[in-house]
This record gives structure tokens, sequence and C-alpha cells, in this order.
């Protein structure tokens, strides 16, 4: 088993004044050659964005994007003609493949909006660019994994579709419970960002926006030692 630890406080930061970002590998101005990525999983950054703020259109290509509110919602307009409002519960995917624009903006005039975003590198470059969003229910991962990203060619229950044999799970493990990962490829590494709570991972204890990446492994335990809300990246290695 071969483990990477990236605690909460090593992350890098960003204060642009209507946005801050905490940068879990190298993005914009953080360079860091140590933390480039975790096998196909290219950016996993923690953002907040201030009341009646946001990104302006922008640009991508060849990139598997998906953001996950954690707090408030994020309105959301791109070249496809999706405009739509994504709340806390939901998770968006867009396959960029040969290019599109997007602005993402938080309308609030009181409250921040607080959401992941991550960048799965795709294994197959210039596909014709997808959007789609979906709400999970929360009562659906208490105590299990709920499926809310998988490959295109291999969907299950409801998750979204990316180019990429790669998985995103959720899932809010109830102190003491636990729960065993297998990935679904010895090729797969798994990677397990802490949303809230603490957990015990391979003798690790990890908190708040600690994570931790294992692979070549068969088998990952978690144990929740509080009530714990997790985000979990399955991603080829290779």
């Amino acid at each position: 088993m071969k483990i990477i630890i990236h605690k909460s406080a090593t992350r890098g930061f960003a204060n642009h004044g209507w946005l801050t970002s905490y940068h879990t590998f190298s993005f914009a101005n953080y360079q860091n050659t140590e933390r480039m990525n975790f096998g196909a999983l290219r950016v996993l950054n923690d953002d907040v964005v201030q009341p009646k703020m946001g990104f302006g259109t922008h640009p991508h290509q060849n990139m598997e994007i998906i953001s996950i509110p954690l707090q408030g919602a994020l309105s959301h307009k791109d070249s496809m003609g999706n405009k739509r409002a994504i709340d806390v519960g939901e998770v968006q995917v867009m396959s960029a493949g040969t290019g599109l624009t997007h602005s993402e903006f938080n309308d609030s005039k009181t409250d921040e909006v607080n959401f992941l975003q991550l960048w799965i590198i795709p294994e197959e470059l210039n596909v014709e660019p997808n959007y789609e969003q979906r709400l999970f229910p929360k009562e659906e991962r208490v105590n299990k994994l709920q499926t809310i990203v998988a490959p295109k060619d291999k969907l299950e229950s409801n998750a979204l579709p990316i180019s990429q044999q790669a998985y995103i799970y959720r899932t809010n493990l109830e102190s003491n419970k636990g729960i065993d990962l297998k990935a679904r490829s010895e090729q797969n590494g798994i990677y397990i960002f802490v949303v809230d709570g603490e957990i015990e991972v391979a003798n690790y204890t990890l908190v708040k926006r600690d994570a931790i990446g294992v692979y070549e492994t068969e088998t990952v335990k978690i144990k929740a030692i509080q009530n714990s809300e997790l985000i979990i990246i399955e991603v080829p290695m290779a």
C-alpha cells in the first residue's frame, strides 16, 4: 500500500477579495512540483465566492470538470445554452472536450458560496462537450457510498457521466461507523477528502479538509471517529 497525506494547512491559498481558494494541487499562482496531481485527478479547489461576485466567462478544453456546492447556490451559464443554479446537494459535471466557455456567479446579496471544483484528465481528447447536473439526496449516502460520477461507458444508478475511468462517491459516516473501499481496477487509486468531521484511514487520523491518497492496495478501510462527510475520488494512476 502506498499512501500520500495532504493536510489542510499544506494546501496552496489565494485571496482575490471576491474569491478565496485553497488548492490541493498546483493551480494558477500556486505551483508545487510535488503537488501536481493524484493520478488523473488534476485539481481539487475549495472555493468561497463572496455575495454578488463570481467567475466571468472563460474557456476550457479537454478536461472533466466537477463542481460540488457545500454552502449556498451558484448560478451557471455556458456556451451550450445551459443557464441554471446549482444548489447544495446537487453535483455538476462538464466535459469540456473540443471546447466551451462558462461563467459561475453567486447571486445572493448576503451569503457566501462554498464549493469544491475538481478537474479530472480525460481518457479521450476532443469529445463533444457535455453538461449535466443532478440532485443526490443526503439520506442515500448515510453510512454507505453514493456514486455521483462514473465513466460514461459504465454508468450506474444516477451517476453523472465523464470521459474517464474514474468514479466520485459521497458518504456521510456516523460516529464509530466504517466503510471498506475496493478499487474498481488494480490501476486505480483512491483519494479521500474530508469535507467535515474526523476519520481514521491506515492508522492516520484526518480532520476537516485533510486528504489521503491510497493506491497499490486491494481495500481501504475508513472509520469515522465522529460524524463525518467525505468526498472519495477513484482515478487511474497511470
